[in-house]
């Protein structure tokens, strides 16, 4: 699906993904429209799902970041999607994962500090539907977190 002019173009953008496609097509010794019709049809092609901006939580004043797993009541009816939906109107909640196996869903969340987390845990988490389990995993380290594929 990929030929080597795409794996060029998407090694380039991924190590440097704020360059515009005129940069892109610069540092590929290409034509700029023919770089840019690369990158549409990359787009086009759902390869290329958009170019995001990323904020440094804890530079907002975010310290605390946990990892919940979650176990669901499987015998309630909607129990995946009332829990989903629940879940992300918490502000907090910056990702949810489902699993098949034992794990049902996993939320990761940050609070400002231990307090702040108390009571998000208490009054917006152990209130969401269909908990059957729950297990917080209180994070110590990132160790990686880049999304640079092998092309």
């Amino acid at each position: 699906m990929l030929d080597a002019l795409d794996r060029r173009l998407l090694r380039l953008w991924q190590a440097e993904p704020e360059m515009s496609a005129a940069e892109l097509a610069a540092g590929l010794d290409l034509p700029a429209p023919r770089v840019a019709r690369r990158i549409e049809r990359l787009r086009e092609a759902g390869i290329v799902r958009g170019v995001h901006g990323v904020i440094d939580w804890r530079a907002l004043g975010y310290a605390v970041e946990v990892s919940l797993r979650i176990q669901l009541d499987k015998t309630a009816p909607r129990a995946f999607d009332a829990f989903q939906e629940a879940a992300r109107r918490v502000p907090e909640v910056t990702a949810m994962q489902t699993f098949l196996g034992r794990v049902d869903i996993r939320l990761t969340a940050i609070a400002r500090d231990m307090a702040h987390w108390q009571a998000l845990y208490r009054d917006r988490i152990l209130t969401l539907p269909h908990i059957a389990e729950i297990e917080a995993l209180m994070q110590v380290a990132t160790v990686k977190t880049d999304q640079v594929l092998p092309l």
